[in-house]
């Protein structure tokens, strides 16, 4: 398994330009009310949060890289057949908690095998009851609800199924954060040619079976979200992480409009962090505004995926590349480059206090027992 993380693989090629040619916002740093900035130079010196990796095996590599750049990590399990089977993910999980104390944070799921099989509610609570225990911040409900997972009758489960209605429940009471990944890229249900970054042709290129223009019988992103909001709204007190900007990644507008809804959720911008830089290439004002006026309510993460081996050190300085290029996009005022797409866009050049929130704050919030040292552990 490789470090590139699935819908990205950018590479940024960064330009800057003189002074008079950067956005309005870039030109004023006042320092006397707080609205200072970051430059490059901060990157290693600043606390941050990856809110959304999955890190399999002992990854010392990894590790030692999320150190050198001051990350802390949110490793989270997935009910995904390319990644090793649930139980193995959870164990590698809990030991890299118990080596790294106070690093790592991780989110558990649950296996939707025998779905269909009475006692599958029973067993998914038993996995989810026995994570938690274990230190789970989280439960991961995957896009295979939705997308994949059938009844015998063909027809295809919803998020609101009343099967997880227990699992829901489950997690309120236990103050635990549901993380969503529902539908996909609005991308996925257009034709190649049509889609707008590079890195979503290629994803869907390699994984036909969630390439859904080519799966006219199966459900509509609009459907999908759909059965998702309807969940949300029958469990308004259900702490929720829509990662992957909600599925709603071609449109900050139709993100903001999801977080006005719901007030107890939270995005991340794991693998669309490209899809803000697109839309930053037109109306980069309204990306910066989106970001300001929900700062309190979007995480950092990258969906980096790494393990189970640990040889290869290119892949570790992928991970880390792409660390810094969020960071200068995020922070910095430059014009920047992908290959993701033709169009330059410039840098958001958030304020310091904007980006401690997105980068730290906001997931410490979210996960509050997240990075705290495990008992059993020993000082780091």
């Amino acid at each position: 398994m490789s470090g590139q993380r699935p819908g990205s693989g950018r590479l940024l090629a960064l330009l800057a330009i003189c002074a008079g040619a950067f956005p309005a916002h870039a030109a004023q740093t006042p320092a006397s009310d707080g609205n200072t900035y970051y430059t490059r130079a901060d990157f290693p010196r600043v606390l941050k949060i990856d809110a959304h990796v999955h890190v399999h095996g002992p990854a010392q590599r990894f590790m030692a890289q999320a150190i050198r750049d001051n990350f802390r990590i949110l490793t989270i399990n997935t009910d995904y057949p390319d990644f090793p089977p649930i139980p193995q993910q959870q164990a590698a999980a809990i030991a890299l908690r118990q080596r790294y104390p106070g690093r790592v944070a991780f989110a558990t799921t649950f296996s939707v095998e025998n779905f269909s099989a009475p006692g599958w509610t029973d067993a998914a609570l038993k996995q989810i009851d026995a994570a938690l225990k274990e230190g789970a911040v989280g439960v991961k409900m995957w896009k295979n609800i939705g997308m994949s997972l059938q009844d015998a009758d063909g027809t295809y489960v919803m998020p609101d199924d009343s099967r997880f209605q227990p699992l829901i429940a489950r997690l309120e009471s236990a103050n635990a954060v549901l993380l969503g990944h529902q539908a996909e890229p609005l991308n996925c249900w257009l034709a190649f040619d049509r889609m707008t970054v590079r890195s979503d042709r290629e994803y869907f290129r390699e994984h036909p079976q969630y390439y859904m223009y080519m799966h006219p019988e199966m459900p509509t992103h609009e459907v999908i979200l759909a059965a998702r909001d309807r969940m949300l709204s029958a469990h308004p007190a259900l702490r929720f992480d829509a990662v992957h900007l909600a599925s709603l990644e071609w449109d900050v507008d139709k993100v903001a409009e999801f977080l006005d809804q719901f007030p107890n959720a939270v995005v991340d911008v794991a693998a669309r962090m490209v899809h803000i830089e697109y839309q930053a290439a037109s109306n980069a004002a309204n990306v910066r505004r989106f970001l300001l006026r929900y700062q309190d309510r979007i995480l950092y993460g990258s969906d980096d995926a790494y393990g189970p081996g640990d040889a290869d050190p290119a892949v570790v300085a992928e991970v880390h590349a792409g660390w810094v290029d969020d960071w200068r996009f995020l922070t910095g005022a430059d014009l920047l480059h992908s290959a993701e797409f033709t169009e330059w866009f410039p840098g958001l050049h958030l304020p310091r206090n904007v980006v401690d929130k997105i980068y730290r704050r906001n997931a410490q919030r979210v996960f509050a027992r997240g990075w705290a040292a495990p008992a059993a552990a020993s000082t780091r």
